[in-house]
């Protein structure tokens, strides 16, 4: 479903000097599988994973979603493209204070239909019903636990039942416990929606739990475990 292919991206120091982050990379993601991607500090994971959700450009190379080249959209439609087809969770969740928590979840619905319909209510009823917080709905971020608010950030990154959800460091602002909750919690929302999911992880204990492993290193990936 997700073909990398040639994928390249340098960098240029303040004194001009070039780092190449990704060289000539490939990976597959075949429909809901499951992927850790683990490597060192600064060895491009997080760029990586902004340009298989069309948040940077690559040098040179290709990301196909489908059969269909990501970066032959024009802005608009790579916004369209971000929002119907790419679900992302970050380590820090990003919920907007002001907002409670099932508004915080319907926000990618609101920016792709202007308003919020029935099915989307229900979707996020039920979704924070797997993720159990469905009693916390009224609640907003500042009343959430860290765990909390982020089941709550990957309840909006699914509301609009994206191919694939990217995260990125997930569970590295969480204690042990609340990382094993939400480890397992993305893996069964990955099995149940049918969704891929791509997770960069700095932690073994989350990596172990994917399909496969892949190490990335000097910009280039190593399938390690599968």
């Amino acid at each position: 479903m997700l073909e990398i292919k040639s994928l390249s991206k340098s960098f240029y120091s303040g004194s001009g000097k070039k780092r190449v982050i990704l060289d000539e990379l490939n990976l597959t993601v075949n429909d809901g599988e499951s992927v850790a991607i683990v490597g060192p500090s600064g060895s491009g994971k997080t760029t990586l994973l902004n340009m298989v959700g069309a948040l940077d450009h690559p040098d040179a190379g290709e990301v196909l979603l489908d059969g269909e080249s990501v970066f032959s959209k024009n802005e608009k439609q790579l916004a369209e493209f971000r929002n119907q087809s790419i679900g992302f969770v970050f380590q820090l969740h990003h919920l907007l204070p002001q907002l409670n928590l099932v508004e915080n979840i319907l926000l990618p619905v609101i920016a792709r239909q202007k308003k919020v319909d029935d099915p989307s209510r229900q979707r996020a009823e039920t979704l924070t019903q797997k993720l159990g917080i469905r009693e916390l709905q009224n609640q907003k971020p500042g009343e959430l636990s860290g765990g909390e608010c982020q089941r709550t950030a990957v309840a909006r990154a699914l509301i609009n039942q994206p191919k694939i959800v990217l995260a990125d460091e997930p569970t590295g602002a969480l204690d042990q416990h609340s990382s094993d909750q939400l480890a397992d919690l993305l893996l069964q929302l990955n099995k149940e929606e049918k969704t891929s999911l791509i997770v960069v992880t700095h932690s073994m204990s989350l990596a172990s739990k994917m399909d496969k492993i892949y190490q990335l290193e000097n910009g280039k990936l190593q399938l390690v475990q599968s």
